[in-house]
């Protein structure tokens, strides 16, 4: 038996020699929270989960993809918003420690460039 699928969209499609362009860059400070809060609920309700590439930010829409760049390596990431973070904070923005290797913050808070990518769509 086969099922028929209706046409769909092709996702979009990245090419290494085409630079994908933010839709708002900025600098900011960024800090990283972990253990104590897996499997903790986040703002939006999801589970946080350490290994998940997630993060917090006071104002950006939940859904929101922000490719994260550490200043001074060069290192970055892309992660997902669905968590708040304090706007009395220092940092800007909070994520999960995914692995000593990966990480872009090693302790404390670090100069990032924040890249906005993509936006969820408004209902």
């Amino acid at each position: 038996m086969f099922l028929i699928a209706p046409a769909m969209e092709a996702p979009l499609v990245a090419h290494l020699n085409q630079p994908v362009k933010p839709i708002k860059t900025w600098l900011g400070n960024a800090s990283w929270y972990g253990p104590g809060f897996h499997g903790r609920k986040t703002a939006n309700g999801e589970i946080f989960d350490t290994e998940a590439l997630t993060a917090a930010h006071p104002n950006l829409p939940f859904g929101s993809m922000v490719r994260v760049v550490n200043t001074r390596t060069g290192k970055f990431e892309l992660v997902r918003i669905n968590d708040r973070v304090p706007i009395k904070k220092d940092a800007k923005l909070m994520y999960p420690i995914v692995s000593p290797e990966n990480r872009l913050i090693h302790s404390g808070v670090s100069q990032v460039r924040l890249e906005t990518h993509a936006l969820p769509e408004k209902h």
